[in-house]
């Protein structure tokens, strides 16, 4: 008997039940199914875009991805981050500029390395790391990521809230402002990716544009700008302070690694690496440096000049935002908008992503339709961000360090099976996987000769999973070690004075890792 190919058992959402199943519940989803289909909804889910479904026009791909991570990385998200360093750690304007963009330019290149799975798989990010959690323990590196793209969207609901009680004196309720922005962003990621590359591609200009005039708006206050680090810190807090912010600043880049290869699954799979690799890293770098400066700025003239402080003490990032466009009259309101704007583009890209987590977890949950997926994403961090909205600066800086914890774990262990494993001295170890397949037709198993994307759904042909999933949990314990955040701090944390834990995630996960995954492989074949 002929085996059945593991693209064709690929689990797909809407698909026809028998009549005993069918009950009405299943019914209506299904209809939904049907008919977003009909009106060119995307209604797939987890599964793998082989070669021959993919864009035939590269170019228009890349126009799309450059404008949808200009959009994406060149707003709100990411500038929040930023402006922390001189208003919740207390650093001056040097320090806060080398540190902010360094640890941020650090972070592109985690999140750049990741996306070369996307042409190579045609998978998503999690999809693609099955090949090396294995079936069972991806779940758990799913679950990290869905907490992460779920407190973004948290982050940009309240900040997006914030603006809008800002820009209407009050008059929209911080709450209504919340579930404007979830909706909103809702409607547009169930639309499917196709749709999502060119709204985020259109709403680069605007939002670009504005931020542009941040710049100029802001500039009569710059006189307020001090390299001075708040008078109250020890040089011991400075230290800590600094080490914290270098984290902080990191992880806003380093945490798109865990999607970055989702926008990429329709580029051709022989697509070069490096030309994947740059458009990413540039594609963060540059909107992120764009946004991150005047965001350091702003704070900065808040930290020196009271009327600014105290529009930041009432309303947090969107009354200071508000009051940097204030002389600005109507003018400065309407940019404000178009500020806003970008809160829904990044808002977009986590309810798109977080979904393909969610499905990955098990069977049964890959059959429920990814767009009925979004609406019950959006009603937890819609819950979550109305609980959390007057707790803004705390969420971020604790939240945010924790989300690169677990990326810079997952970046390492696919490194290290990259360049040491997925080679020609290791491939006669991956029995299991390429069974059948003989040396001549290697190419023909997805993009990458060193893998076979075909079996992304064969549980008994995947990794195990064993030594990726010690080593993240090795990691797991330098993070326990070197982490400082308000609710607990490590023994190696409190010695240095501030957060430590992503260089020790790296550490000791990229230690474990090979000695584990040889043995894995020497043993398993797969």
């Amino acid at each position: 008997m002929t085996p059945k190919r593991e693209d064709d058992a690929s689990i797909k959402t809407g698909a026809t039940f028998s009549s005993e199943e069918l009950i009405k519940p299943y019914m209506i989803v299904k209809k939904m199914s049907d008919k977003l289909d009909s009106l060119g909804v995307e209604v797939t889910g987890i599964d793998r875009i082989p070669g021959n479904k993919r864009a035939q026009n590269k170019t228009k791909q890349l126009i799309h991805v450059i404008g949808l991570w200009i959009s994406a990385s060149g707003g709100l998200s990411s500038m929040s981050s930023f402006y922390l360093g001189p208003l919740l750690f207390g650093l001056g304007l040097k320090k806060t500029l080398i540190l902010g963009l360094t640890g941020q330019i650090f972070g592109c290149l985690i999140a750049a390395y990741c996306s070369l799975m996307g042409p190579r798989s045609g998978c998503r990010q999690m999809v693609s790391g099955r090949f090396l959690f294995g079936w069972w323990f991806i779940k758990l590196v799913c679950l990290a990521s869905i907490i992460g793209v779920m407190g973004w969207s948290v982050v940009n609901c309240i900040v997006g809230g914030q603006i809008l009680s800002a820009i209407s004196n009050g008059k929209v309720p911080l709450i209504a402002a919340i579930i404007i922005i979830a909706v909103v962003s809702l409607c547009i990621s169930i639309a499917g990716i196709r749709f999502l590359v060119r709204v985020e591609a259109y709403l680069s200009i605007p939002v670009t544009i504005a931020f542009l005039t941040l710049y100029i708006a802001a500039a009569p206050k710059y006189k307020y700008l001090s390299s001075a680090d708040s008078p109250d810190l020890s040089s011991h807090q400075i230290i800590g302070n600094s080490l914290s912010f270098f984290a902080l600043c990191y992880s806003i880049t380093s945490t798109w690694g865990s999607i970055a290869a989702d926008y990429y699954i329709l580029f051709p799979e022989d697509t070069s690496d490096i030309q994947i690799f740059t458009l990413t890293f540039l594609g963060i770098a540059i909107p992120t440096t764009f946004v991150g400066m005047v965001a350091i700025l702003i704070g900065n003239v808040a930290m020196n000049y009271p009327p600014w402080a105290a529009a930041y003490e009432e309303l947090g990032m969107g009354g200071l935002l508000h009051a940097a466009f204030e002389s600005w009259g109507g003018g400065g309101k309407f940019l404000l908008i178009l500020i806003f704007l970008s809160l829904i583009s990044n808002n977009i890209l986590n309810t798109y992503s977080a979904v393909f987590g969610t499905q990955l977890i098990g069977r049964p949950l890959a059959r429920i339709p990814r767009w009925l997926w979004s609406f019950l994403l959006t009603a937890i961090y819609l819950v979550l961000a109305i609980v959390g909205r007057y707790k803004f600066a705390t969420i971020l800086g604790n939240f945010l360090p924790m989300v690169g914890y677990w990326i810079s774990m997952y970046f390492i262990i696919l490194l290290e099976e990259n360049t040491i494993f997925r080679s020609s001295r290791f491939r006669h170890l991956y029995t299991k996987e390429f069974e059948g397949v003989t040396e001549e037709n290697r190419h023909l198993c997805g993009g990458s000769e060193n893998y076979n994307f075909r079996i992304w759904n064969n549980q008994g042909r995947l990794s195990r999973g064993l030594a990726a999933t010690a080593a993240f949990l090795c990691g797991a314990a330098g993070a326990v070690v070197g982490m400082a955040q308000t609710y607990y701090e490590g023994p190696l944390a409190v010695k240095v004075g501030g957060d430590i834990a992503m260089w020790l995630c790296i550490g000791f996960s990229g230690l474990v890792f090979p000695c584990l995954r040889y043995w894995e492989l020497k043993k398993f074949g797969r």
